[in-house]
């Protein structure tokens, strides 16, 4: 047999052994029927009930229909803030936030990300990673203003899709940045196991996906790998129909900063962090020191707030005000 032929032979049978280790891998580490929490995790009664715009639709890249909510200011030259929501709810959860905002002279836009919300084509699922980023610069494309500054808003998930969108191909449509309690990354110093309990991680299938993966097979990306502990009081409450309880694989990847979570802080425009000393999902003590290490371009908040509060906490739409407007 030729060099070449030997050479191939072992590439083969490397694929063949990684492959065979990740499905099983893949296959040990399966979702858990009907998961729900009772106690611990988060404390959902802190979200606001308030009344909200009414759901658009926009048109994305790839033809699919996907809503989003406006809070217009009525001012000429208002900036124009995309509001990211976390894991596993969608844009009502700015209901509070988008009027405090725009009563202060800011455009809102609310968008539910692909596989949330009412009516997802997938719950939980999108097209291939790193396709939020191309929704929201269509978002951005058709709703902002020639000349208008945006201003990419997120919370937890959405926060860490704020970072990974500065980090892309999309970073020249945002000019500031404003994150609320972001997720950064599992082993960054932000991090708590699972997210304090929120979260339940298919680790072993991750792992597996991503061997898959390195060598280019992707035909399983579509499988969950990261499931949420809702409470019952919201899942047979009046929206409970549109939490998306369990993520994809490829979903997952692209709501978050990449792997080298600190190239994609780095790129980040001017930006505000607010986090709760409350929070149960994150250690907020640690965002401060973590993201000086790396950029000098942000303002650093801690508030009273626990992980969902913040967003609705009236001192964190203070500080988003005095920071947009330069005070």
């Amino acid at each position: 047999m030729s060099v070449l032929g030997k050479i191939a032979v072992s590439v083969a049978l490397g694929v063949t052994i990684t492959g065979a280790l990740a499905l099983g891998l893949i296959a040990s580490d399966r979702p858990v029927p009907d998961l729900h929490a009772e106690t611990g995790g988060l404390d959902f009664s802190v979200l606001q009930q308030a009344a909200l715009p009414d759901l658009r639709q926009y048109v994305a890249r790839d033809g699919a229909s996907l809503g989003f909510r406006r809070w217009d200011a009525g001012q000429e030259g208002a900036p124009l803030i995309v509001a990211v929501h976390g894991s596993g709810w969608h844009g009502a959860q700015f209901a509070g936030l988008g009027a405090a905002l725009s009563a202060q002279g800011f455009d809102v836009i609310a968008p539910d990300l692909r596989g949330h919300g009412p009516a997802p084509q997938r719950r939980g699922d999108i097209d291939y990673i790193g396709q939020f980023e191309d929704d929201l610069a269509d978002l951005i494309a058709r709703e902002a203003a020639s000349g208008q500054e945006v201003v990419l808003l997120g919370h937890s998930s959405g926060g860490g899709l704020v970072i990974r969108f500065a980090g892309g191909g999309h970073r020249a449509l945002i000019d500031r940045a404003v994150l609320l309690a972001p997720f950064v990354q599992y082993d960054a110093p932000t991090a708590r196991p699972e997210s304090g309990g929120w979260a339940r991680v298919m680790t072993r299938r991750i792992i597996g996906l991503t061997m898959l993966n390195a060598v280019r097979i992707r035909a399983l990306n579509a499988l969950p790998v990261i499931q949420f502990r809702f409470p019952s009081s919201v899942l047979d409450g009046p929206q409970g129909q549109t939490a998306t309880r369990a993520y994809s694989y490829r979903l997952n990847a692209s709501f978050a900063p990449r792997r080298n979570w600190q190239a994609d802080v780095a790129a980040l425009p001017p930006f505000l962090l607010i986090a709760g000393a409350q929070d149960e999902a994150f250690r907020a003590e640690a965002y401060e020191p973590t993201f000086r290490a790396i950029t000098e371009r942000g303002r650093y908040t801690l508030t009273g707030a626990s992980h969902l509060s913040v967003v609705d906490d009236p001192e964190t739409a203070q500080r988003i005000v005095d920071f947009l407007r330069g005070s």
